[in-house]
């Protein structure tokens, strides 16, 4: 398996794996593929890398910055974060996961930021900070990851590509 970053030739594939993931998840609608797609138009795409296998693209991995409410700079949110369902489960997600966060770091970046099961994500390091809220969404599937000794605290606010939904 080979980890890197998106090309343009890469988008559209990266559609249709993002498609698939979430096709039948319980807690989807369905709008993250046009969610990459408003983050990559809006230039608010830091980093998507894709994960490929015999040349297929298999899974995909996105961040984008994020605003604090308490002036906190050079945070990043994490998702989408997409495997194709039959390569589901294979420690690509995992991979990605970890390449993504590496990368970040070496950006200089202060912290990362999901919404998601924090019981799979705790495993990055992620977790629970109730000094930090993300407005609308229950507090126990917000999970953050600083990557020093500060946490923001107040509220977070993804792009808002996050609301696209075509």
């Amino acid at each position: 398996m080979i980890l890197r970053k998106e090309t343009v030739n890469d988008i559209q594939a990266i559609t249709e794996v993002t498609m698939a993931a979430f096709e039948n998840h319980p807690i989807s609608r369905q709008t993250e593929h046009f969610i990459i797609h408003a983050l990559r138009i809006a230039n608010a795409l830091t980093l998507s890398l894709v994960a490929e296998r015999d040349g297929r693209i298999v899974g995909h991995i996105a961040f984008s910055p994020v605003v604090m409410s308490d002036g906190t700079k050079d945070w990043y949110g994490l998702g989408p974060i997409s495997v194709l369902p039959e390569f589901q489960r294979q420690g690509i997600g995992k991979s990605l996961m970890n390449e993504g966060l590496s990368e970040l770091k070496a950006l200089g970046t202060q912290g990362c930021a999901l919404v998601g099961d924090p019981n799979y994500y705790k495993q990055f390091g992620f977790k629970n900070y109730p000094e930090l809220i993300h407005e609308g969404i229950p507090q126990e599937v917000f999970v953050i990851l600083p990557f020093n000794e500060k946490v923001p605290q107040g509220t977070i606010e993804f792009h808002k590509a996050f609301l696209a939904t075509e």
